[in-house]
C-alpha cells in the first residue's frame, strides 16, 4: 500500500454555504440529491459551520485514489486526496479526522494534514478501518475495525488526543461482536456500535469492553446518528432500503417515510434534514417522525429590555477603584397579595421592589442582607439564590429565602430561612427576623441548586444540587440519607420535634429508616431552576448536565431521575446503566452542541401573548437561546420546541409576575438586567 501526503483543498465562500443551506432546505419528504457522480462514497460528516463534508473511496482495488470532498453547490469540491479508501470521518470543532484503511488523519483549518494514527501505532496491525466518533469536549477518537472479509481481526480502539491508541474491544472469541461499521458516543463511558454483521444495534462500555445489545431487527445495521435532542437514526445498510429512527431509548424503532439504501447517514446542524450516503450519490430528507412529530418552527416573538427606566438602589457598576460589578439578578417574584409589586433578589443579597410598571424609575430595597451572604465571582454558583413569599403573605408577612452563609464553621453551607415584612412598611422586610430552617452543608462551592417554591399544596419545595465537583464523587444523587442531589419538600407552618419544620405526612419516603423524610424526589445532578404550572400544578425542573446532555423533567413525588448512573437519556460513567423501570427519564434533552448549562423558567399563564400559552420556557446559560417546549400529558410526549429570538445574554434565571406574565434574568455590567417578550416587529421592507 503507497503512503501518500494528504493535499488538502480549501475553497469555500460564505456563497457556497448560504446555497447549500438552501439546498438542503429545499428537501422534503422525498430526498433530494445534494450531489450526485461521487466515485464510492463512503461517509458523511457536517462541520460546525454548516459545511457538508464526504468521503469516497474512489475506484475498487486502486489504493490512493479515495478523497474528502466537500459538497456545495450540488457539486462535489475535492478537499483532501490520497486516502486509501476512508469508510470513516468525523468533524470536531475546526479539524476534520479521516480513518482510511490503516490510518488515521487530521486535517486542521489551516488545511495541513498530517497522520494521526500510522497503521503500526495500533496494537494489532488494522485490516479495514471501518467507522470513527469522537469525543464532543475532549477530542479523543474511537475508530472501529471491520477486520478481513471473514471478519478476523474486528476491534474497536481509541486514539488519544496524543496519538496513543488503545484496545477497547478485540473480537476474536467473541459471538456478541462482529463488524463495527458505525460508531457513537452514548454519554462519556460508552460507545454505540452498528454491528452490520451482527445487524444489530450494541452499547459497548468503554471501560472493560463489556457489550449490550440493544436494537435489532431492523433488517440490517450498517450506520447510526444522532441529532441534538437524542433521537437515534439507524440505516439498515445497502442491501436493505430504509433508514428507521428511535426517539427515546425505551421505545420502538419507528420506520422513516425513506425508501433509500444508505450505507452512511447523518444529520446536518439545524437537526431537520437527514443526510443519505447512497450508492454514488448525497441526498437529503426532511426528518419527520411519523406519530412523533415535533414543531420545531420559531416562534415570531423577541426579546425586549423591561423596566428600561429603573435604577437600583444602592448598586453601582463599578467600585471607587474603578472595578466593574455586574448586576446579578437571580429571583424575580411577586408577593402574591394583590399588590402587583415586582421583586427581584441579586446573587449579592439584597431584595428589590418597585412597581409593576414599565416606567418605573427606581426601585426600593426590600431587604439586605450583603453582611451574612457569601458571594463571589469565582465560585459563582454561591450566593443569594432562592426566594418564595408565603402563599398566604397577605395574611403572614412571611417569606423564604435560600443562601450560602458568609460566617459558617464550615464553608459552602446554605441556609434556607424565615424572614418577615415590617408591619410599618410594606416596602421594608425586617432583617433581625431572620429564622434558620435549615442548613445544608455542601463539600464543594458548585451545584448548590438554590431555587425555592411553594407548589400548590402549600408546601415549600427545595432544589439542592449534588454537592459539586464533577461526576457526583460521593454518589450523593442515589444517596437517600444525605439531602444532597434531592428536591425536598417541607411543611413551614408548624414544626415536628426539634426541627424549624414539619414533615408532611404523605412525603414519599416519610415511612423509610434509612432515608430522609424531607426528600420529595432525587436522583438530580444541579436543578437550575423548577417552577409549578400555575394552572395544573404540575413541577417543571431543568437539570444541568455534565459531558453531553441537558435535561428537562417532569417532577413526581418519589421519582429517581437517574444522576448519576444517568446523564438524561444516556448512562453516565463506569457504573451507568441503560433505561431501568425504577429511573424516570427527561421528557427533553439537548445535547452540548446546542447548549451547555440549561436555565429552567415556567409554564407562560399569561394574558398578553396567547401564542405562549401553556407552554413552558428555558434557555441555556451559554448559548443564550430561549425555547418553548409544549408537552402532551395524553401523547405524553414534547410536540413543540420553538425558538424565540433573543440577543445571546448569559440568563440566569426566569420569573413572573402576579399577572403571570414572564421575564427572564441576566448578568449585565449595566444594570439592564431584566428582560421581557413581545411579538415581532415586521417593517414595511420585510413584507
Amino acid at each position: 500500500m503507497r503512503q501518500r501526503m494528504l493535499v488538502s483543498i480549501f475553497a469555500l465562500s460564505a456563497l457556497s454555504i448560504a446555497s447549500q443551506a438552501a439546498a438542503i432546505r429545499a428537501a422534503e419528504n422525498s430526498p433530494s440529491v445534494l450531489a450526485s457522480g461521487l466515485k464510492n462514497p463512503q461517509a458523511v460528516t457536517v462541520a460546525d459551520d454548516g459545511r457538508i463534508f464526504v468521503s469516497t473511496a474512489g475506484e475498487p482495488g486502486k489504493d490512493g485514489d479515495g478523497a474528502i470532498v466537500l459538497i456545495q453547490n450540488g457539486k462535489a469540491t475535492p478537499y483532501a486526496t490520497g486516502l486509501d479508501d476512508p469508510k470513516g470521518l468525523v468533524s470536531h470543532r475546526d479539524s476534520l479526522f479521516v480513518a482510511d484503511k490503516s490510518r488515521v488523519w487530521k486535517i486542521d483549518a489551516s488545511g495541513k494534514a498530517t497522520v494521526l494514527a500510522a497503521a503500526d501505532a495500533f496494537p494489532a496491525r488494522p485490516k479495514n478501518l471501518s467507522s470513527i466518533a469522537v469525543e464532543f469536549d475532549k477530542g479523543a477518537l474511537y475508530v472501529g475495525d471491520a477486520g478481513d472479509e471473514h471478519g478476523n481481526g474486528a476491534a474497536i480502539y481509541r486514539i488519544g488526543t496524543g496519538g496513543s491508541v488503545d484496545l477497547i474491544l478485540d473480537g476474536k472469541g467473541r459471538a456478541d461482536f462482529g463488524c463495527p461499521s458505525g460508531l457513537l458516543l452514548d454519554g462519556a463511558s460508552f460507545l454505540l456500535v452498528a454491528d452490520s454483521k451482527r445487524l444489530c444495534v450494541s452499547r459497548v462500555k468503554i471501560a472493560d469492553g463489556s457489550i449490550e445489545k440493544i436494537k435489532e431487527g431492523l433488517g440490517g445495521a450498517q450506520a447510526i446518528a444522532w441529532d441534538a435532542h437524542g433521537h437515534l437514526f439507524v440505516s439498515a445498510g445497502e442491501q436493505n432500503p430504509g433508514v428507521f429512527v428511535i426517539p427515546r431509548p425505551e421505545q420502538d424503532a419507528i420506520r422513516l417515510p425513506i425508501n433509500v439504501s444508505a450505507k452512511a447517514i447523518g444529520v446536518d446542524r439545524s437537526g431537520q434534514q437527514l443526510l443519505l450516503v447512497t450508492a454514488d450519490a448525497v441526498q437529503a430528507a426532511k426528518v419527520s417522525f411519523p406519530g412523533a412529530e415535533v414543531d420545531e418552527s420559531p416562534l415570531p416573538l423577541e426579546a425586549t429590555t423591561a423596566f428600561p427606566k429603573l435604577q437600583w438602589s444602592g448598586w453601582s457598576g463599578e467600585t471607587p477603584e474603578g472595578k466593574v460589578v455586574h448586576f446579578r439578578p437571580i429571583v424575580l417574584t411577586h408577593a402574591g397579595d394583590g399588590s402587583n409589586r415586582v421583586f427581584v433578589a441579586t446573587q449579592h443579597g439584597v431584595i428589590h421592589v418597585f412597581p409593576n410598571d414599565q416606567n418605573a424609575e427606581k426601585t426600593e430595597i426590600f431587604l439586605d442582607i450583603q453582611n451574612r451572604v457569601r458571594y463571589d465571582d469565582k465560585t459563582d454558583e454561591e450566593g443569594f439564590l432562592g426566594l418564595a413569599f408565603h402563599p398566604r403573605y397577605k395574611e403572614t408577612g412571611e417569606f423564604f429565602v435560600f443562601y450560602t452563609l458568609k460566617k459558617a464553621k464550615r464553608p459552602h453551607t446554605n441556609v434556607i430561612s424565615r424572614f418577615r415584612v415590617r408591619r410599618d412598611n410594606p416596602n421594608q422586610a425586617d432583617p433581625a427576623s431572620e429564622e434558620v430552617l435549615l442548613r445544608v452543608e455542601h463539600p464543594f462551592w458548585n451545584h448548590d441548586g438554590g431555587t425555592i417554591a411553594f407548589g400548590p399544596d402549600g408546601f415549600l419545595y427545595i432544589a439542592i444540587g449534588d454537592g459539586g465537583l464533577a461526576a457526583d464523587p460521593f454518589k450523593n444523587g442515589q444517596n437517600l440519607q444525605t439531602l444532597l442531589g434531592k428536591i425536598l419538600r417541607i411543611d413551614v407552618d408548624h414544626k415536628t420535634g426539634d426541627k424549624a419544620y414539619a414533615i408532611p405526612k404523605d412525603n414519599p419516603f416519610v415511612d423509610r429508616s434509612n432515608a430522609r423524610p424531607e426528600i420529595w424526589c432525587y436522583g438530580l445532578r444541579n436543578v437550575w431552576r423548577f417552577a409549578f404550572d400555575r394552572e395544573t400544578g404540575a413541577g417543571w425542573a431543568a437539570d444541568v448536565g455534565q459531558d453531553l446532555w441537558e435535561e428537562i423533567d417532569l417532577l413526581v413525588p418519589g421519582g429517581n431521575y437517574g444522576w448519576s448512573v444517568r446523564e438524561a437519556l444516556h448512562p453516565f460513567g463506569s457504573h451507568g446503566v441503560g433505561p431501568r423501570k425504577d429511573l424516570i427519564d427527561p421528557i427533553w434533552e439537548y445535547h452540548h452542541s446546542v447548549g451547555k448549562s440549561i436555565t429552567g423558567g415556567g409554564v407562560y399563564r399569561g394574558k398578553l401573548l396567547p401564542e405562549l400559552g401553556g407552554a413552558y420556557l428555558y434557555a441555556d446559560y451559554v448559548a443564550g437561546t430561549v425555547f418553548a417546549l409544549r408537552y402532551d400529558p395524553a401523547k405524553h410526549r414534547v410536540v413543540a420546541n420553538q425558538s424565540i429570538r433573543t440577543p445571546k445574554l448569559p440568563i440566569v434565571s426566569f420569573g413572573e409576575d402576579q399577572a403571570g406574565e414572564m421575564y427572564f434574568l441576566s448578568v449585565t455590567a449595566d444594570g439592564r438586567g431584566i428582560s421581557r417578550f413581545e411579538r415581532t416587529k415586521v417593517t414595511p421592507s420585510a413584507q
